[in-house]
C-alpha cells in the first residue's frame, strides 16, 4: 500500500465517528455568544494568522464559523467586503455588534452551517474556515471551500487530536480519545494534486486563565460534555494539586494553518 491508495475522505469519517466528539447545536453557541465580552481583534492566534495570509490583488473574503469576528474583523479593514458564515445567529448577532462598534460597514452575516446548501453563498477571492473545520465530511467541507474561493483557501485544524490535555483528561477516568487532525486536511488535498503550504501557532490551553475552579470546570465540560460528581472531585483535586499547572490550563494547543491555491 502507497498513500495513493489510502481513502482520506472514508478513513477520516471512521475517526470522527470512534472519537464520539459530542456536537454542538446553535443553540450551545448561541448560549456561549452570550457570555461573550466584545470582541477586540488581535491576539496571538489572530495576528499570526492573518500575517500568514497573502491579500495582494484580493478584496473579498468568506470566513466559515466566523464566530464573532476573531478573524473577519482583523481583515475587513485590508478588504473590500467580508462574508460571516456561521450556523449560529447569537454568534452572527454578536458578530454585528462587534464590527458596528469598530465602525467596520463592509462585513455581512450569512447563516448556514457547513452541512446546508451553499448553492447561494459568494464566490469570494479568499475563504477562511478558522479552528471551524472539525466537521462530519471533511472531503464535503474542503470541496465547498474550494468551491467558493477564487484565489485561495486557508483553514486551521488541530494538531495532535486534542482540543484539551490528554493527562487532565485521564485523570477524570475517561479515555482521551484523540480527534481527526490536520493530517487528513493534507492526505485529501494530495489526493487532488493541490500541494498545501504548513505552518504552526502554538496557543496556551483553552482552560488557561480561568478566574476560579468553577469556571475552569465549565471550560472542561465545554469539551468534553458534563462532567459527574466523581469527575467533578477528580478534577477539583488535579487543579489542586498544582496551581501552576492549573493556570496554564495543562499543555498548550497547536493549530495547523493550512492553505492552497484551489483547482
Amino acid at each position: 500500500m502507497t498513500i495513493d491508495d489510502i481513502d482520506f475522505a472514508a478513513l477520516y469519517r471512521q475517526h470522527m465517528a470512534r472519537s464520539r466528539r459530542p456536537r454542538k447545536a446553535p443553540a450551545d453557541w448561541d448560549a456561549r455568544a452570550e457570555r461573550m465580552g466584545h470582541e477586540v481583534p488581535g491576539g496571538h492566534y489572530a495576528d499570526t494568522f492573518v500575517e500568514r495570509m497573502d491579500l495582494e490583488g484580493c478584496s473579498s473574503v468568506l470566513d466559515v464559523g466566523c464566530g464573532g469576528g476573531t478573524i473577519a474583523l482583523l481583515l475587513a479593514p485590508q478588504v473590500t467586503s467580508v462574508l460571516g458564515l456561521d450556523f449560529s445567529p447569537g454568534m452572527l448577532e454578536r458578530l454585528m455588534d462587534n464590527a458596528r462598534r469598530l465602525g467596520l460597514d463592509n462585513v455581512t452575516p450569512l447563516l448556514r452551517a457547513w452541512e446546508d446548501d451553499w448553492s447561494d453563498v459568494p464566490v469570494c477571492d479568499i475563504v477562511v474556515a478558522s479552528r471551524s473545520g472539525m466537521v462530519a465530511d471533511l472531503a464535503d467541507a474542503i470541496a465547498k471551500l474550494n468551491a467558493h474561493a477564487r484565489r485561495r483557501v486557508y483553514m486551521t485544524q488541530l494538531v495532535g487530536g486534542h482540543f484539551i490535555d490528554p493527562d487532565l483528561v485521564s485523570a477524570l477516568g475517561r479515555s482521551p480519545r484523540s480527534l481527526p487532525d490536520h493530517l487528513y486536511t493534507l492526505g485529501l488535498l494530495h489526493g487532488q494534486g493541490i500541494y498545501a503550504e504548513l505552518s504552526y501557532i502554538e496557543v496556551p490551553s483553552r482552560l488557561a486563565g480561568a478566574s476560579d475552579f468553577e469556571e475552569f470546570a465549565r471550560r472542561v465540560a465545554w469539551t468534553l460534555g458534563e462532567l459527574d460528581a466523581e469527575e467533578t472531585a477528580r478534577l477539583k483535586d488535579w487543579y489542586d494539586a498544582d496551581p501552576q499547572r492549573a493556570a496554564r490550563g495543562g499543555a498548550p494547543m497547536r493549530w495547523a494553518l493550512v492553505s492552497w491555491t484551489p483547482r
